[in-house]
């Protein structure tokens, strides 16, 4: 009964963020909230690397992978942005829906 945190732990709260990533994903219209839900699921991600890292040997396998996660989300975060900029500039709208239009 010592306690402590475990793997599960991590693991659990890893589902959560990801679920909550997903929900947000799957209901906004919004193209800033689409944004952020992918966040969130990258960083579920991130969170089962260094866990999985910390309880496997100590390893920084998990940590190299997050910083490279860490990277892509930068880089998402910015391609992303650009779109909705754009989007915004031509339609005056971030609705994600807008974006439908732009099909020929």
């Amino acid at each position: 009964m010592g306690g402590g945190i475990t793997l599960n732990d991590f693991l659990v709260l890893s589902l959560i963020i990801f679920s909550l990533g997903l929900f947000t994903v799957l209901t906004r219209r919004n193209a800033i909230g689409i944004l952020m839900g992918v966040e969130l699921i990258l960083n579920s991600a991130n969170i089962n690397y260094l866990a999985f890292a910390f309880y496997g040997g100590g390893q920084y396998d998990g940590q190299i992978f997050a910083i490279f996660v860490i990277m892509l989300a930068a880089a998402e975060a910015v391609i992303g942005l650009a779109v909705v900029l754009a989007i915004y500039q031509n339609f005056k709208t971030i609705d994600v829906d807008a974006a439908e239009t732009l099909r020929g």
